[in-house]
């Protein structure tokens, strides 16, 4: 089994729409890079259902080291800035996609998290 998993900023206290855009954005640029890596995952995950899930984390701290521990393992990733358009400040770190990849790989990085 595939899946994408998507980790939110909680601490930021961003509105609903201010949290899909930015899971959006992250799981785009996630799918964009694993369909340059790993092409046969992507395919298999299309075909399954395109599972996914969104967790949290509590500070930038904690979704930077999940972006890195994502990139140790050589997994599918993206970190996203926001713009400032909007809630808040030019280049805050707001989200970070893993996957498409296999459920136990992303899982040794995300398990422990909360859902959103």
């Amino acid at each position: 089994m595939y899946k994408q998993v998507i980790v939110v900023r909680n601490d930021l206290k961003m509105g609903k729409g201010k949290i899909a855009a930015q899971a959006c954005h992250a799981s785009i640029e996630a799918f964009i890079r694993a369909q340059k890596i790993c092409p046969n995952v992507v395919k298999e995950w299309l075909r399954e259902g395109q599972k996914k899930a969104v967790v949290k984390v509590n500070s930038e701290k904690e979704l930077l080291e999940v972006f890195r521990d994502a990139n140790i393992e050589g997994l599918p990733c993206s970190l996203i800035r926001d713009a400032g358009r909007t809630q808040l400040v030019p280049g805050t770190y707001t989200a970070v996609a893993i996957g498409p990849e296999k459920e136990e790989k992303i899982e040794k990085i995300t398990g422990k998290l909360k859902l959103l």
